[in-house]
C-alpha cells in the first residue's frame, strides 16, 4: 500500500489567522532551492555573530556535565543565573533588582513573549517603533493586542521622535516596545534622545516599557549605550528590561535570555513560562553565568572587529548605483535604501517594482542573499548583515554593485 497525504480536518484556532508568513521566508526558501541546485550563495542574512562562544563559558558547561548537575531547573532561573543577571544589571546599567525581580527564559524572544502574553488583552495597544524586528508585531497579535507602528525613515536616522511617540499614545496603550541598537537599522539612541522619549512617557503613567537590549555591546564609533530605566529612574517601576547572552557573547544556541522588572510582572511572566517550556536548560544557564561573570574584555574586541567589517560592506553598498545607506551605529546590519532601483529593468526584462523584487533579483542574478525591508515594516529597503567572512563581504558587495549596474 502507498500512503496518501490527507488533510487533518482539524479546525485551527482563530488566533492563527492573525499571522502571515514573513516576507523573509520567501528569500530563505529560494536560497535553499538554489543551493540544492549547486549554486554558491553569499548569505548576508545572518542574525547571529560568527565568533566562538567564550572558552570559559564552554568550560563551565563541560564541568556541569561532569558533575551531572543537569536536572530540571527552577522556572525563574537557577540561583547562580539570577545572581549573575543581578550583578550584570548593576555593573553595566546601574539598575538594582532583587532576585525576585529577575526572569530567565529560553532567549530574549521568550522573555518578550512572556511579558506580552502575561499582560496584553484584546483592545490593548503596543507601540512599536519601526523599522522593527519582524517578530514584534506577531507576538503582540498572538497576545490579542494591536501593534501601533511609528515608522521613522532614513531622513530621521530611523529614530522615533518624541512628538511621534506622544501622538501614538492613546488610553489603550499598554506597552512601548523599544530596541536600541536596532534590528534592522543599527540606529542607536543617545542618552539625550532617550531622555526626550522618557519625558513623554512620564506624562503617560499607564504606558509600560519593554526594552530589548540584546545589541547593547555591539556599538561602534565610541557610541555609548543607555537604557530607558537607567536614563529615567522614575520609569523603573513600569519597565521590563530584557537582554540575553546571544548577541554579545555569541551564544545563540545556549538559548538563555533574562530580564529585570517589576516583581508582579516578573512573577506572571514566570507563571506563563511554567506552562510552556518550564525552566531553561541547566547547560545554557551554566554557560551564561560564566559569560556574565567572567572577563568582559572580549566585548570591545569583537565590536571593533564588527566595526571593521561594517565599514567594508558600507563602502561597497553606498557606491552602488541606485542604493543609499547610512552608517549604522550599532548591531550587525546595514539597512540600505534601494529606491533608486525601483522601476528599472533587469537584463531579462523584468521590472523591479518593490524591494522584494530587488532582493530576489540579487539572489537569482548574482547569488547574494539579503532580506527585503518589507519584512521590517519599511520599503523599499533591504537588510544586509556584515556578520560574514570579510572575503564574502567584499565579494558580495562587488556583486551587488554589478547587479545594480546591469539594471536599465
Amino acid at each position: 500500500m502507498h500512503a496518501t497525504t490527507r488533510s487533518s480536518a482539524v479546525d485551527f484556532a482563530p488566533r492563527m489567522s492573525r499571522f502571515k508568513p514573513s516576507p523573509s521566508q520567501i528569500a530563505t526558501a529560494r536560497v535553499r532551492d538554489l543551493q540544492a541546485q549547486g549554486r554558491d550563495i553569499i548569505k548576508l542574512t545572518a542574525g547571529e555573530p560568527d565568533f566562538p562562544a567564550p572558552e570559559h563559558a564552554k568550560q563551565a558547561v563541560m564541568e556541569l556535565m561532569e558533575r551531572n548537575e543537569i536536572q530540571y531547573t527552577p522556572i525563574n532561573g537557577t540561583l547562580a543565573m539570577r545572581q549573575a543577571v543581578q550583578n550584570k544589571f548593576k555593573r553595566d546599567n546601574g539598575l538594582d533588582y532583587d532576585l525576585d525581580q529577575i526572569a530567565v527564559g529560553s532567549g530574549s524572544k521568550q522573555i518578550l513573549f512572556n511579558a506580552l502574553m502575561a499582560t496584553v488583552s484584546s483592545g490593548d495597544e503596543v507601540i512599536i517603533p519601526g523599522p522593527y524586528w519582524a517578530s514584534y508585531p506577531d507576538m503582540v497579535k498572538l497576545a490579542g493586542g494591536t501593534p501601533i507602528f511609528v515608522l521613522a525613515g532614513q531622513n530621521e536616522k530611523f529614530k522615533m521622535r518624541p512628538e511621534e511617540l506622544e501622538a501614538a499614545i492613546t488610553p489603550q496603550t499598554k506597552w512601548l516596545m523599544f530596541c536600541s541598537p536596532s534590528n534592522p537599522t543599527g540606529a542607536t539612541y543617545s542618552h539625550d534622545e532617550l531622555r526626550a522619549l522618557a519625558d513623554v512617557l512620564l506624562r503617560h503613567p499607564h504606558v509600560h516599557v519593554l526594552t530589548d537590549d540584546v545589541y547593547e555591546h555591539l556599538l561602534f564609533d565610541d557610541h555609548e549605550f543607555a537604557t530607558l530605566a537607567q536614563v529615567e529612574p522614575k520609569l523603573y517601576d513600569r519597565t521590563v528590561t530584557a537582554n540575553s547572552v546571544s548577541k554579545a557573547y555569541s551564544m545563540t544556541g545556549f538559548r538563555c535570555g533574562y530580564a529585570g522588572g517589576p516583581k508582579d510582572i516578573i512573577a506572571k511572566m514566570s507563571n506563563m513560562q511554567s506552562q510552556s517550556t518550564a525552566g531553561v536548560s541547566a547547560l545554557g544557564q551554566a554557560g551564561a553565568v560564566a559569560a556574565l561573570n567572567g572577563p568582559q574584555d572580549l566585548l570591545k574586541e569583537r565590536a571593533a572587529n564588527l566595526q571593521r567589517r561594517r565599514d567594508m560592506l558600507f563602502e561597497k553598498l553606498n557606491a552602488a548605483e541606485g542604493l543609499s545607506c547610512d552608517l549604522p551605529e550599532g548591531a550587525m546590519y546595514i539597512f540600505c535604501s534601494c529606491a533608486g532601483t525601483i522601476g528599472r529593468r533587469t537584463p531579462d526584462g523584468k521590472i523591479i517594482e518593490n524591494d522584494t523584487d530587488f532582493t530576489m533579483y540579487l539572489l537569482d542574478s548574482v547569488g547574494v542573499a539579503v532580506v527585503q525591508g518589507e519584512a521590517y515594516g519599511l520599503a523599499p529597503y533591504f537588510r544586509a548583515s556584515f556578520v560574514a567572512p570579510e572575503a564574502d563581504l567584499i565579494c558580495g558587495g562587488d556583486l551587488i554593485r554589478q547587479a545594480c549596474v546591469a539594471l536599465t
